[in-house]
């Protein structure tokens, strides 16, 4: 935004602070009455002809947007991805304790990156991990939702799961 002698317009339409329309004028006449009345000339709509200005304490402007956008990031939610490793020959009382792990980061809020690594010659049976990855999805599928459905990146499965939202 350009404000006082940066708006280099020959013309400006001019809005006080109140709202009303003071017209279409020189801009040194709407920087003269800016002044005057101890405010700013602020561009705000540059590109419609004549760009339109407005007559208001620029600080204070500022400082309210700022502070409106804090309160926009404070009610983003943010979410974490938190990792679940498994091994192709997982015995079941293990597969348990991610699944409970996978679980409760649900629970959290969090999305939860399912990660099956493969070792040696594990890797020449990738349909073993895909068995796995699908049952920690059905164990899941009351609480979350599959973002991302299983690939293989290198020595690793992965699949990731997001928490259902609850309308």
């Amino acid at each position: 935004m350009r404000i006082n002698e940066e708006i280099r317009a020959r013309e400006v339409r001019v809005i006080a602070e109140g709202g009303e329309q003071l017209g279409v004028m020189p801009s040194r006449d709407a920087l003269k009455i800016a002044l005057e009345s101890h405010l700013d000339l602020v561009e705000i709509a540059p590109t419609a002809k004549p760009p339109v200005c407005r007559l208001m304490d620029y600080g204070k402007y500022r400082y309210e947007q700022q502070k409106r956008e804090k309160e926009v990031r404070k009610k983003q939610k943010t979410f974490d991805v938190k990792e679940v490793k498994l091994r192709p020959g997982i015995e079941d009382h293990d597969f348990n304790v991610k699944l409970k792990n996978a679980f409760r980061f649900l629970e959290d809020g969090d999305k939860v990156k399912i990660t099956i690594m493969f070792r040696g010659r594990e890797l020449t049976h990738p349909e073993i991990g895909e068995v796995l990855l699908q049952r920690m999805a059905d164990q899941l599928k009351g609480v979350a939702a599959i973002e991302r459905m299983p690939k293989l990146e290198g020595r690793n499965m992965i699949m990731i799961v997001a928490p259902k939202t609850n309308k």
